[in-house]
C-alpha cells in the first residue's frame, strides 16, 4: 500500500498587516523589512480566534475538494507551535469542531518542520494499512504571542497567522504519491530559537519576573538559524534525490519553508535551481511556521503552478533545530 495526497486546503485570516503598519509600532521601515526578510505583509487573526479554529477552516476546504465528509477521516495529525492551550492538544479541539468523536487526534510539536513530520507519519499509517484517510494540518496563531516593542523587531516582522491542510489516502493504482521522506533534528541548537516560558523546567511555570524579562516571547539567534537552515535544507534535498537516483533537474517545483526570502534564495542557489521552479508566498503571509508549506502547496495547486504527475520537493527547517524533506508526485491536478 502506498499513499498520496488526495487534496489540499488552506485558510488565512482576512486582516492584512502591512510593513508600514507594523513598522510604525516597531520603528522599522518597509524597505528594511523587505530587504531583511522578503515579507511585505502578513495576516493576523481577530480576537478570540485559535489555532484549532484556523485548522478547522483549512480542513473543511481540503475535505470539500476531496469530496469527503469529516466522518471519512480515520486520524488527525495537527502540527503547531501555537496551541490553543498548554493542554489538551489542539488536535482534540479540531476533532470536536469536525464532530468525529473517537478518531485519534495527535499534536506534532516540531515547529516549522511539523507538517512534513506529519506527512511522514501519515504515510507510514497508510503503508501499514492502519488508517485509510488521514488529515494532516499545520496551523499557527503567532500574532497574539509576539513582542511589539522595537527591540524585538527582528523577530516580530517575520511571523503571520494561517493554516494549511492535506488529506492523505491510499494510491488507487499502487504508484506512490509520497515517494520519500526524511526527518531530522539536532537538539544541541534548541536554545537558538525558542520561547523559554512558561515551562516545567521552572519551579513555577510562569511568574511576574519571567514576564518582566519577556521570557514568554520568542527569541532567535538569527545567524545560527540562517547558517543551519541553508546547510541542512540543501543536505536533506540532496540526500533524498540521490537515494532516488534523481537530480534537481528532475523536480518540477520546489517549495521551501517560508521563513525568510534570503534563506530560500541561498538554498536555491546552492542547489542550482532557477527561480521559475521555486514557489514562494512569503511576501504575502510571512512565516507561518508549521502552516507555511501546506499553505504554499495548496496555493500553488490553486494557481495551476502544479500539473498532473509533476514531481514536487518540499523542504523545511525550524526550531529544535528540526529539518525535513518530502519528495512526492502530484496525482490530483
Amino acid at each position: 500500500m502506498r499513499s498520496q495526497i488526495v487534496s489540499l486546503g488552506h485558510y488565512v485570516p482576512d486582516q492584512i498587516v502591512t510593513n508600514r503598519e507594523l513598522g510604525r509600532r516597531l520603528d522599522i521601515s518597509d524597505e528594511a523589512i523587505v530587504k531583511r526578510t522578503g515579507v511585505r505583509e502578513r495576516r493576523y487573526v481577530p480576537a478570540g480566534t485559535s489555532c484549532a479554529d484556523l485548522a478547522f477552516k483549512a480542513s473543511k476546504r481540503a475535505l470539500e475538494k476531496a469530496r469527503l465528509e469529516p466522518k471519512d477521516l480515520d486520524c488527525i495529525l495537527l502540527a503547531t507551535l501555537s496551541p490553543d492551550h498548554f493542554f489538551p492538544g489542539s488536535g482534540c479541539f479540531l476533532q470536536a469542531q469536525l464532530e468525529i468523536p473517537g478518531v485519534p487526534a495527535i499534536d506534532i510539536r516540531n515547529q516549522c518542520s511539523g507538517f512534513l513530520y506529519g506527512l511522514s507519519i501519515a504515510d507510514q499509517f497508510i503503508r501499514t494499512e492502519t488508517y485509510r484517510h488521514i488529515l494532516v494540518v499545520g496551523s499557527e496563531v503567532h500574532s497574539t504571542g509576539l513582542d511589539f516593542s522595537p527591540e524585538a523587531s527582528s523577530v516580530t516582522i517575520l511571523f503571520g497567522d494561517g493554516a494549511g491542510a492535506a488529506i492523505l489516502g491510499p494510491s488507487d493504482d499502487g504508484d506512490p504519491g509520497l515517494i520519500a521522506s526524511r526527518i531530522h533534528a539536532d537538539g544541541c541548537y534548541a536554545r537558538e530559537l525558542m520561547v523559554e516560558a512558561p515551562g516545567t523546567r521552572y519551579r513555577v511555570q510562569i511568574d511576574h519576573e519571567m514576564i518582566d524579562k519577556k521570557m514568554h516571547y520568542p527569541k532567535m539567534n538569527g545567524r545560527a538559524v540562517f547558517r543551519s537552515a541553508v546547510k541542512n535544507m540543501v543536505a536533506v534535498a540532496e540526500d533524498i534525490l540521490k537515494n532516488e537516483g534523481l537530480g534537481t533537474a528532475d523536480v518540477d517545483l520546489f517549495i521551501f519553508h517560508q521563513a525568510n526570502l534570503r534563506i530560500i534564495e541561498a538554498v536555491a542557489s546552492r542547489l542550482g535551481i532557477e527561480e521559475s521552479r521555486v514557489y514562494n508566498n512569503i511576501e504575502s503571509y510571512g512565516n507561518t511556521t508549521a502552516a507555511a508549506i501546506p499553505i504554499a502547496f495548496s496555493e500553488a495547486v490553486e494557481k495551476k503552478k502544479i500539473r498532473e504527475n509533476d514531481l514536487i520537493m518540499l523542504v523545511s527547517f525550524g526550531s529544535g533545530f528540526t529539518w525535513a524533506g518530502t519528495l512526492l508526485r502530484w496525482m490530483n491536478a
